[in-house]
């Protein structure tokens, strides 16, 4: 990707998104040299997949920078990013929570956490069911949990041209943390759409978009 390309790419997308709505380019299995080039056309937040890579990248780069862990969780994993981690948003088991609440209190941090909804039709994507969302906000054992902190969702929708679709999907997220967030006002993060359909995803309410190959190129 020709570096003028991840500045312009940039522009353009944040010419295109509401102020209220946070970008985090996705950068996994890009070089060093193209989060550099991000960071120094002003991008801050970056979201990788793979803990080990993440950490790699943090040693690296300058510090201001915020990481957000966007892949599938596996908590034995945890403890490599548990020191830097900004936001986690993949999480599907309260078990993990449990896992990243030990880790960060290692590290005496706080570690805030987006709850991963399924909404997709897909049988490969992870999450969990609205119903289970529910129960977690509302446990007693959350409470006792005092290294994490649940700031919002996320989920990822069908990949699928059917816009009709990706509304309804999109749209049910929006209704769960609507009607969560008049009972818990740290939810404050709607983590919805990616490259190809992150418009759709902010007019259906998303706050935070996590784009990658719109920013960086298709990935090789």
């Amino acid at each position: 990707m020709k570096r003028k390309m991840i500045k312009e790419n940039l522009q353009k997308i944040k010419n295109s998104i509401p102020e209220n709505v946070t970008l985090v380019a996705v950068s996994k299995t890009k070089p060093v040299a193209d989060l550099q080039e991000a960071y120094d056309a002003g991008q801050r937040i970056f979201g990788e997949n793979r803990i080990q890579e993440m950490a790699e990248k943090y040693e690296i780069l300058p510090k201001d920078i915020q990481w957000h862990m966007i892949g599938h969780l596996q908590s034995n994993k945890v403890k490599y990013m548990a020191h830097f981690v900004d936001l986690i948003h993949g999480v599907d088991k309260f078990k993990t929570l449990k896992e990243i609440n030990k880790q960060a209190k290692k590290h005496n941090r706080i570690i805030n956490c987006l709850l991963q909804a399924k909404i997709a039709k897909e049988e490969s994507k992870f999450g969990l069911s609205f119903n289970d969302i529910e129960e977690i906000l509302q446990s007693s054992k959350l409470k006792e949990l005092e290294n994490i902190k649940i700031v919002g969702l996320m989920g990822m929708a069908t990949f699928t041209d059917d816009e009709q679709q990706l509304e309804e999907e999109f749209s049910s997220l929006k209704n769960l943390f609507d009607k969560l967030k008049t009972q818990n006002s740290s939810l404050r993060t709607l983590s919805m759409g990616m490259s190809g359909d992150y418009l759709l995803a902010i007019s259906n309410g998303s706050t935070m978009i996590r784009v990658g190959s719109s920013i960086f190129g298709s990935r090789n």
